[in-house]
């Protein structure tokens, strides 16, 4: 495609991460005129009411895949420093280590002073045991005498945080002052007949009405749901829960990934538990703690993300797991428990951006864990695949769904 032509109908599926970042780098490309090009974005739930509400926000430069982990991670602090991200959606950089800890029974006590703080935390001991460990002195909020090994994974500027809500919904709305459409609304069919986008058909959620808009480029960024609107494409989904609590006091930024021991009287009220768990733990710039556990598949993908069921188990074992090696967390504030769909592409490679073989068709999916990181990237290079024919940014080859189609 190029910029000559007549008018263009672009039309986003999903309201994640993917969808919102396409929708702002389309209104943003040189090419972009809004007298002659239209951008609607239909989402079926809520902007940002799947994974890219509550992922983690991790941004790291080994992320995968590395072909746009790099003009990804760049695009992130240049949309930072352009629309104040660091007040906007918390962007910051962040420390990030691999932690082998050793979790307490949640029977255990702990010496306590005045106001719950543990007084080993700021002994001379508790200090003495984190140097030798080579564990950062600023990783005070997990219990000195539990932790067995750190291991950095980042250095200076590799690693950086967003809070996915906050950043998704400030694309969407980047996105409408530039013009784009906004519609909650259920995709029911793409109409492409002979090979070429024509049409797309949708419910709209407030009215229950079908409406059928006219589209000359329909690009399919509905994350776990994209097989529910195209599909031959290869993308499968995998629950994952989360918390999000409000620990008893501020505390440092660390993005962990989780070795922990597990004992054998850990909880209870539980008989049967995991001898290794291995939860990822995020401190926020908002003053909370993210924390998620494992995916699983026990519960089919529900028709939105509204729909999605959360099991009070996995979320207790979560809320157990970090409990147990961290007072501040154990005594703090849960303030969300919550479950998420990712989507993951059942092919080798992935995740799947670019051309399919009909005429004005994209995909932008199956990004995993990594569509918060990989989001600008993506965005960037669907709103040079609509405007200039093909990704100039990065060199995606062996993203293109066509591998896979």
């Amino acid at each position: 495609m190029s910029a000559a032509g007549d008018r263009r109908e672009i039309v986003i599926i999903g309201g994640g991460i993917i969808g919102c970042c396409s929708a702002y780098y389309l209104t943003r490309h040189p090419y972009f005129d809004p007298s002659r090009y239209k951008v609607t974005l239909l989402e079926a739930s809520d902007i940002a009411g799947g994974a890219s509400g509550k992922a983690g926000g991790l941004l790291a430069q080994w992320a995968y895949p590395s072909n746009i982990v790099g003009l990804s991670f760049a695009l992130h602090a240049e949309l930072a420093k352009e629309h104040d991200g660091k007040n906007r959606w918390g962007y910051r950089e962040t420390n990030c280590g691999q932690v082998v800890i050793k979790g307490r029974a949640m029977t255990e006590k702990t010496e306590k002073k005045e106001g719950g703080e543990s007084l080993q935390k700021r002994s001379a001991a508790a200090i003495s045991k984190l140097k030798s460990a080579r564990i950062p002195q600023d990783l005070d909020w997990i219990e000195p005498d539990l932790m067995r090994a750190y291991e950095s994974m980042s250095g200076p500027g590799e690693t950086a945080q967003v809070h996915p809500y906050l950043f998704t919904t400030s694309m969407a709305k980047l996105a409408q002052e530039k013009g784009a459409e906004i519609i909650l609304a259920q995709v029911t069919d793409i109409a492409r007949p002979k090979g070429k986008v024509e049409s797309v058909t949708y419910t709209e959620k407030a009215s229950g009405e079908s409406r059928t808009i006219p589209a000359s480029d329909v690009i399919v960024a509905a994350g776990p749901w994209t097989k529910a609107v195209l599909p031959e494409a290869p993308i499968s989904a995998m629950r994952a829960h989360s918390v999000v609590i409000r620990p008893t006091r501020p505390v440092s930024a660390y993005a962990l990934f989780t070795n922990i021991e597990v004992p054998a009287n850990f909880s209870p009220a539980k008989k049967s538990r995991p001898t290794v768990a291995t939860p990822e733990i995020y401190a926020r710039p908002d003053d909370t703690v993210y924390a998620c556990g494992e995916g699983d598949k026990e519960v089919p993908l529900p028709k939105t993300s509204a729909e999605v069921e959360v099991n009070p188990t996995y979320i207790q074992d979560i809320i157990d797991q970090v409990g147990s090696v961290s007072n501040v967390l154990r005594d703090g504030q849960v303030t969300a428990r919550q479950a998420c769909y990712l989507p993951n592409c059942t092919g080798p490679g992935g995740p799947l951006v670019g051309l399919t073989h009909d005429k004005g068709l994209y995909i932008a999916s199956g990004h995993t864990c990594w569509g918060i990181q990989n989001g600008p990237g993506t965005g960037k290079v669907m709103s040079e695949f609509v405007f200039e024919g093909k990704a100039k940014s990065a060199n995606i080859g062996s993203l293109d769904p066509r591998n896979l189609l």
